[in-house]
């Protein structure tokens, strides 16, 4: 499938030094494109409509696209696809007359049509095949769904739902999506990548190796579908392009001996290469990224505790890159800590955290809260003295070293302190530590018991509990057993969607409201890397964006539906943290079409405004027929 550019308005970054190339002119007949500064000439009945001013930058939404596909081979493109929506005008351009029904539908139509079809289904598993069904015919019609019923439907295409429909992706497979990369087959990377396209294609790139899915582990090549649904809330939250993204699975084999004795399991069967084989691997994707793709942000989903860390460590200066689990999940809760802390006679610089579960999200959530205290005026030091991990060992201690990776180490309680306790014992620790907040990543089902829950409501009048493990089946503890424990007066967030508890909202913790935000201010911003600070700045955003302080019953976050509003602001927030500290390159770009560069609004207000501008929405519009240019269309599908 081919896709025409302009259906993104992207263009290739010119430098200072071709600043010329970028120049676009326009005429009522013919004009230049503005990626290659050649003439072309438009085909079809709407073509006196691509002649529009031409856009600010590579993420603008607006006006007519252009589209080389014809007959099935368009109905079969997803990002072209309007189905029983195109206008009479455009069936007779595209050769789309006797492939559909007499019927033009409107956009509404169809998505009430979709709704009703939705409805009739009985299982979670069933409504997300339908969901991923439509992704794959119509991407418009697939958003403005999901938009419109957008708290029903994100449990259906992400958590819960989908870890159920990633388990068995082998047996629900029907069409492929997304990238594979095989560790047998290293040198062939940059090869499959350019399926792609080119710098000038790619925004956002999701990769997985599928070894730590959604709190149910190792899945194998059915990863692909984390990197799928990720980038499908990249899109709905945070408006990137859904033409511009990658998901990617990198296939090192399985551990998971289900899968590997599986006979329709379509990965790699062997155990897990793990070592310098599987560094050189990464690094070879990395540097095929940095190659192919010098301008997107790289998005690391559901790797393992031993390995997610570790390699965002050692890449996280060399692009702009970003770890859900580690720094979205860290930012959220970070953010909602910073909510709950306004209500209470507590400061964050004053608390007690326990962390209940120290692998990637647990240490990801610790050295978020540690990041802000600093920010906050405490050393490293100080801000870790205040937080305190648990995980199978029980509270981790500066004698267990040897049994904890450095990072846990980095946050162990001195053993002396804790001479003569039972030191497993979450309601003993949770007694002497007296904690502000109680955080679960553990998946221990019903680990917050009710004696855990009173001992810290003794010592706290408004705790601030956040039970995180996914599925909902292995959270720590339930809202309406943690509100009925505490008399109402806990502040909740949770892993998984909850009704309200005796009208007090429970917000869900998820991380789709702080990664799309920080995404797509990396993107906008061109960052060169993703800093702390820029993540601080989103949490403080996101912080400040809680209903709460308005209503008492209101959740700690903003409401599902008003997520674009939010993460406009996230973005516009992260932009100009990145323009402060120079880690920013938009302004190096030069507007297509004009003879300028690039200038970003400095005042928040208006910088919102401007991000709204860029970002992607679900809605048809005009569509004109050109001739397949190879240096103008891209590659993807």
């Amino acid at each position: 499938m081919t896709i025409s550019q302009p259906q993104s308005r992207s263009y290739t970054s010119p430098t200072k030094q071709n600043k010329a190339t970028a120049s676009v002119t326009l005429d009522n007949t013919m004009g230049h494109h503005p990626h290659t500064n050649e003439i072309k000439k438009p085909i079809g009945l709407d073509a006196k409509l691509q002649f529009n001013t031409p856009k600010k930058t590579r993420l603008t939404v607006e006006g007519p696209i252009e589209c080389s596909l014809n007959g099935f081979q368009l109905l079969n493109s997803p990002l072209f696809n309007k189905g029983s929506a195109f206008t009479l005008e455009e069936r007779a351009a595209f050769g789309l007359e006797g492939l559909l029904p007499a019927q033009v539908n409107t956009l509404d139509e169809q998505v009430e049509r979709a709704y009703k079809q939705l409805s009739y289904l009985k299982t979670p598993l069933a409504k997300n095949d339908f969901c991923t069904s439509m992704r794959i015919q119509n991407k418009v019609l697939f958003y403005e769904l999901v938009r419109r019923h957008i708290r029903e439907l994100v449990p259906i295409i992400y958590t819960p739902t989908e870890g159920d429909a990633i388990a068995a992706y082998s047996h629900r497979f029907r069409k492929p999506e997304g990238c594979f990369l095989d560790i047998t087959d290293p040198d062939s990377i940059d090869r499959r990548l350019a399926n792609f396209g080119e710098d000038k294609d790619v925004d956002y790139i999701v990769v997985s190796d599928g070894e730590g899915i959604l709190g149910i582990g190792d899945q194998g090549v059915g990863g692909v579908r984390i990197a799928i649904s990720k980038l499908a809330l990249q899109t709905l939250c945070g408006g990137v392009h859904p033409g511009r993204v990658i998901p990617v699975c990198l296939d090192v084999g399985t551990n998971n001996k289900k899968l590997a004795t599986d006979d329709l399991y379509m990965g790699n069967r062997f155990p897990r290469i793990r070592g310098e084989e599987y560094d050189q691997f990464l690094d070879k994707f990395i540097q095929a990224v940095k190659k192919r793709f010098p301008s997107a942000t790289l998005h690391f989903e559901d790797f393992g505790v031993t390995t997610g860390r570790p390699l965002l460590q050692r890449y996280r200066n060399q692009l702009a890159c970003f770890n859900d689990d580690i720094q979205g999940t860290g930012a959220v809760v970070m953010a909602s800590l910073s909510a709950a802390l306004k209500n209470t006679d507590r400061d964050l610089l004053d608390s007690q955290i326990l962390i209940y579960g120290a692998g990637s999200a647990g240490l990801g959530i610790a050295d978020q809260i540690t990041n802000h205290m600093v920010t906050k005026g405490l050393t490293v030091e100080q801000a870790k003295a205040r937080i305190h991990l648990m995980d199978v060992r029980g509270l981790i201690l500066d004698n267990m070293a040897e049994s904890s990776t450095p990072d846990q180490h980095s946050y162990s309680d001195p053993a002396k302190d804790w001479e003569g306790y039972d030191t497993k014992s979450l309601l003993k620790v949770v007694s002497e530590i007296k904690p502000t907040c109680l955080i679960g990543c553990s998946t221990q089902a019903g680990a917050f018991t009710k004696q855990v829950i009173q001992e810290m409501y003794k010592h706290n009048p408004r705790p601030i509990v956040f039970p995180l493990s996914n599925p909902t089946r292995l959270h720590e503890a339930f809202p309406v057993d943690i509100m009925e424990w505490t008399d109402n007066n806990a502040m909740i967030a949770t892993g998984s969607p909850f009704k309200p508890v005796d009208g007090y909202v429970i917000s869900e913790n998820n991380n789709c409201f702080a990664f799309p935000g920080i995404g797509l201010g990396s993107v906008l911003s061109r960052a060169k890397i993703i800093s702390d600070t820029m993540i601080s700045a989103a949490v403080d955003q996101l912080a400040d964006l809680s209903p709460l302080p308005k209503d008492p019953k209101a959740g700690l976050l903003p409401p599902l539906e008003v997520i674009n509003d939010t993460s406009a602001k996230v973005a516009a927030a992260v932009i100009l943290q990145a323009l402060k500290e120079g880690n920013a390159k938009i302004e190096d770009e030069i507007q297509p079409g004009k003879d300028e560069y690039v200038k970003v609004p400095r005042d928040f207000d208006s910088c919102v405004e401007w991000v709204r501008s860029q970002m992607w929405k679900p809605e048809y519009r005009p569509m004109i027929k050109v001739e397949h240019r190879e240096d103008i269309h891209t590659h993807q599908y």
